[in-house]
C-alpha cells in the first residue's frame, strides 16, 4: 500500500502528465502533425520540449512506482 506522502505525490505527477499531454496533444494538432507519431518525427523545438517535459514526468511516475514497491 502506498504511503499517504507517495500516495499524494503520485497523484500530483498523474495529474501533471495528463496536463501536459493534452497540452502536447493539442500543440501538435494545431501544427499539423498527428498526436500518435510524436515519437517518430522530429518535432520543432517547442514540441520536442513539450515532449520531453512528458517522458521525463513518465519517467519520475514509474521509479515512484516501483520504488514504492520495492519498500512493500
Amino acid at each position: 500500500m502506498y504511503s499517504s506522502e507517495t500516495e499524494g505525490r503520485r497523484m500530483k505527477l498523474e495529474a501533471k502528465l495528463r496536463t501536459l499531454n493534452t497540452r502536447l496533444r493539442d500543440e501538435m494538432l494545431k501544427r499539423g502533425f498527428d498526436p500518435s507519431q510524436a515519437e517518430n518525427v522530429a518535432l520543432p523545438s517547442a514540441l520536442a520540449k513539450l515532449f520531453a517535459e512528458c517522458e521525463e514526468v513518465k519517467m519520475e511516475l514509474e521509479e515512484l512506482i516501483v520504488r514504492d514497491d520495492q519498500e512493500e
